[in-house]
């Protein structure tokens, strides 16, 4: 498949979650920004920047861009560490979500929409409990729905090349 099919179906993809309407925080966002450079490699990191700045043209820029593409390639850059086997991809898949909330939460507190104090900090977190509610559920179901589709054309592709029936 070339790079500008799955290019295009990153943006495809990343577009349609973010841009039909859903329950805030409810995005593919942090699952792809894990799964896309960890199983197709570290040249898709800048696809999916690039796909999140577009779908930010559409939704508008915010004072936040710096914090959400910022946490985008920190979890890219990470994902090649925990690719190895279902379990640590899962694993990174729920690593990036916390990973968002913490990096831009971090930048809602320091957009001064709380007190730049410690209670402050902590109250920001706090209040974005429920955000990060929605973040972990959309992850798994994305990420469940992205290992199976995984495990299928993986397995499949093994199977295909093993060519013990060719001399029956």
């Amino acid at each position: 498949m070339s790079f500008f099919k799955v290019a295009l179906g990153v943006l495809i993809v990343l577009a349609s979650s973010r841009l039909v309407p859903h329950p805030p925080n409810f995005t593919s966002l942090q699952t792809l920004s894990f799964y896309i450079p960890a199983l197709l490699g570290m040249r898709f990191l800048p696809v999916t920047v690039v796909c999140l700045a577009i779908t930010d043209l559409a939704i508008g820029f915010h004072s936040l861009v710096f914090f959400t593409w910022g946490s985008v390639i920190i979890i890219g850059l990470t994902s090649k560490y925990l690719k190895k086997n279902f379990t640590y991809r899962i694993v990174g898949a729920f690593s990036a979500a916390i990973l968002f909330y913490i990096i831009t939460n971090f930048g809602v507190w320091l957009s001064g929409s709380y007190s730049y104090t410690f209670e402050g900090l902590i109250l920001c977190y706090t209040l974005a409990i429920p955000f990060f509610y929605n973040s972990f559920i959309s992850t798994l179901i994305l990420s469940l729905i992205i290992e199976v589709i995984y495990r299928y054309f993986f397995f499949s592709k093994k199977i295909s090349n093993y060519k013990t029936f060719d001399k029956i």
